[in-house]
């Protein structure tokens, strides 16, 4: 696998989780070299299209939601976990929550403002006329226990449920995200990068300089351990 992106790897991987019956919980943490667009299950169709006019590397993963441009920018993240594990809700989105509290709370340690977005807050932000972005997007829209820094989203959250397992699997960012890239990827219109911009923020504009990326990685390394031991955080 010396050969392959860090994205492939991340899929590979993610994919061999729930082959079985996941029967410990396992993590990794993905630091991608390279920009890649990985497309959500649901936009299979575009997979053929977008390969014809690009040279940049396009995915297909088998988690919902938007289109994600990976690279040196963002942190990913892939848990897999058995299905009786405690931090398992029976409601999809109930077993985000762990995972949004636990990135946030790691966020706040190394000075960046951040809240995992409750399902209620986010009904009440959606009542309010909160600005959305191309739906097309990961981080064009909202979803319960995602990360918001000062109104703006951080991170985004996905999950793949199986009857071997549960896979949850989520991307920070960590410095400023070029939106126009992912636009003419996908040929999307310019004023989609300048809404993406504009409803997002990074570990590094929002922390200022209090904000170290080595720290961080390490931080939440650390904490997710912590949780899948059972040791700091409740389900």
């Amino acid at each position: 696998m010396a050969d392959l992106s860090v994205a492939v790897c991340e899929q590979l991987w993610n994919e061999a989780q729930l082959q079985n019956r996941v029967t410990a919980p396992a993590f990794r943490l993905w630091r991608y070299c390279q920009p890649v667009v990985v497309l959500g299950c649901s936009q299979r169709r575009l997979l053929a299209e977008v390969d014809a006019h690009t040279d940049l590397e396009v995915l297909l993963r088998e988690s919902g939601g938007g289109a994600v441009l990976t690279g040196p920018w963002m942190l990913g993240l892939s848990v897999a976990l058995p299905l009786d594990h405690p931090l398992v809700s029976t409601s999809p989105v109930g077993s985000y929550r762990w995972l949004g509290e636990t990135i946030a709370q790691t966020l706040q340690d190394c000075g960046v403002p951040a809240d995992a977005v409750a399902p209620q807050d986010l009904r009440a932000r959606v009542a309010a006329g909160a600005p959305k972005g191309p739906d097309w997007a990961c981080f064009g829209g909202l979803s319960p226990w995602e990360i918001l820094s000062s109104g703006r989203k951080i991170a985004g959250l996905a999950q793949v449920r199986r009857a071997h397992g549960v896979l949850l699997v989520g991307g920070v960012l960590l410095d400023r995200s070029p939106w126009t890239l992912l636009c003419e990827t996908l040929a999307r219109p310019t004023q989609d990068a300048q809404q993406l911009a504009g409803i997002t923020t990074h570990g590094r504009a929002a922390g200022g300089s209090t904000f170290e990326r080595a720290s961080f990685e390490q931080r939440l390394e650390r904490a997710l351990q912590a949780c899948l031991n059972r040791e700091v955080c409740s389900a």
